[in-house]
């Protein structure tokens, strides 16, 4: 099977992150083959003698990661769950039950180098003690843990265990380069309260969310008889009873729905009619979320409130993948309000910037039952918050002008040069966390960079990038940036280092005045 180019991309940076690291993590969104990715790892291992050990800890996922490998690569592999075992088995690729191998009975089955390289499915639960058992019991291994896009949480979570993120993968550039479909999400106005809705674990009961959402099934149903007659909808609620009633509650409306959720006998069955089309509207209580695959879905409804970013991900990431004929995903977002903790929205599975979050989710609610691309409404908010950045810039840089400093205040670099990822940026893995050392500071004041505000490796490691590279680039240095800006100059992060020499050039013959006939907010450089 030949790579799509971000794929191949992935491979080689794994490989290249295990050459001074052993545990790394890749990050794909739902829909972009992570699994194909991890097979042609596997296979990579292989090919220079090792044995690999992959874990999940559901059976789909087991049954998924074997047909993916023999598929993408040819090669077969053993089952270590319940009753079946690799020992004395031939293959060199293992696929592992969690719930089978955490065990001392089980795991002491093997020598302790016996697998070479662990590559963790859903590696987001990789910190529980299950996993942390095989870990511990394998510990020479290498390991690549696989997830689709984590939130802050998870990251922190996993940041304790993986040593780097080899790669990653955004749902906006998917969508952008043509691997996964347009997002179109539209704001119902009908307002769900959920302000007495407790959090259990780091996110909201599902009781209680099942409690809160019960009043306004009716409504809900109602709107999707506005909106979802002609799709193929999957909706994911906080409870099994909940689900089966709203199951009930649309089959009245004159949908086909059906629901499945753990205890259903018959779930394969429902699952292939819906995909047949026998259903249009499919109900679940959170079963879904992983290792389900159905392309033609092309309507998602969330009914289960949630703060985690990755879980919200994993459900609308189930109809986001490509299918013939299929224009987009149509995203229903309904108007919870609580008032103690900010729940996931359509804007938060593109946007990592809280501002732009905020102001895309406003725009929305605004406008509501209108239907947005969730890219064009970042691209209005992005503008909208850079304006409101300049405006504060503004005044930093009245404040800077008083100090008598000569390198440049970092704060003042990332909004020039508009870096979002900068502004943006929190440490995730323990290095980053770490102060940043004598030669990065070093190495940052000589770029003109203002050190005593850098306060860890990791954001020191990422501005030092960005400095390479605009140096490569021919991009204006921060001093030429700094000295400009306090002339009026705007936009000078944009400007090439031979622009801003010629201009700074100009107004050094001028005895360091803005010459005459040169407006500074207005002046675009020649080129």
């Amino acid at each position: 099977m030949e790579l799509r180019p971000y794929q191949q991309e992935a491979v080689e940076s794994i490989f290249r992150e295990w050459e001074d690291k052993k545990n790394t993590l890749l990050v794909l969104p739902t829909g972009c083959g992570k699994t194909i990715v991890f097979a042609k790892v596997a296979e990579e291992c292989v090919r220079k003698g090792h044995r690999v050990l992959i874990l999940a800890h559901r059976g789909e996922l087991l049954e998924q990661a074997q047909d993916k490998i023999l598929k993408t690569t040819g090669l077969g592999s053993s089952l270590e769950k319940a009753e079946s075992t690799s020992i004395n088995e031939w293959f060199r690729i293992t696929v592992g039950s969690v719930q089978t191998l955490q065990s001392e009975k089980r795991l002491e089955r093997f020598d302790k180098d016996h697998f070479d390289t662990i590559i963790i499915d859903e590696a987001h639960h990789c910190v529980s003690n299950s996993y942390q058992n095989i870990l511990n019991y394998f510990s020479s291994a290498k390991v690549l843990g696989v997830t689709a896009t984590p939130d802050r949480a998870d990251m922190k979570n996993i940041g304790s265990f993986f040593e780097s993120l080899a790669f990653e993968y955004s749902i906006a550039k998917a969508i952008r380069e043509g691997y996964l479909s347009k997002i179109k999400a539209m704001t119902i106005p009908l307002s769900i309260d959920l302000s007495n809705v407790g959090v259990q674990a780091g996110d909201f009961k599902a009781g209680d969310v099942a409690t809160a959402l019960d009043p306004y099934l009716e409504q809900i149903a109602d709107e999707m008889m506005k909106h979802c007659q002609n799709r193929k909808t999957l909706v994911f609620l906080p409870l099994v009873a909940t689900s089966k009633k709203f199951k009930d509650i649309l089959n009245r409306k004159g949908f086909n729905a059906a629901e499945v959720n753990g205890n259903s006998e018959d779930r394969k069955e429902v699952i292939q009619d819906f995909e047949n089309g026998k259903y249009n509207v499919l109900c679940n209580s959170m079963l879904l979320t992983e290792g389900f695959d159905c392309p033609a879905i092309d309507c998602v409804i969330v009914l289960r409130a949630t703060k985690s970013r990755s879980l919200y991900c994993q459900m609308v990431g189930r109809g986001t993948r490509l299918f013939p004929g299929k224009e987009e995903v149509l995203l229903l977002d309904f108007l919870w309000h609580t008032e103690k903790h900010e729940l996931c929205r359509p804007a938060h599975l593109i946007c990592a910037n809280e501002d732009v979050k905020k102001q895309m989710i406003k725009k929305m609610e605004e406008e509501s039952e209108q239907m947005f691309d969730i890219m064009d409404v970042e691209k209005d908010a992005e503008s909208d918050i850079l304006r409101q950045r300049e405006d504060r810039l503004a005044e930093e840089l009245k404040a800077m002008k008083s100090r008598k400093r000569k390198l440049v205040d970092p704060l003042q670099f990332e909004m020039s040069i508009q870096a979002e990822d900068l502004a943006s940026y929190v440490p995730t893995f323990a290095w980053e966390m770490a102060p940043a050392t004598p030669k990065q500071l070093q190495a940052l004041e000589k770029y003109g960079i203002f050190p005593d505000e850098v306060q860890n490796s990791g954001y020191a490691t990422k501005l030092l990038e960005r400095l390479h590279k605009r140096k490569d680039e021919g991009l204006a240095t921060p001093k030429q940036i700094r000295l400009l800006e306090s002339k009026g100059f705007v936009h000078v992060g944009t400007w090439s280092f031979d622009s801003a020499s010629r201009i700074i050039g100009r107004i050094a013959m001028n005895n360091w005045r803005v010459p005459n006939g040169i407006n500074p907010k207005e002046y675009v450089p020649e080129e």
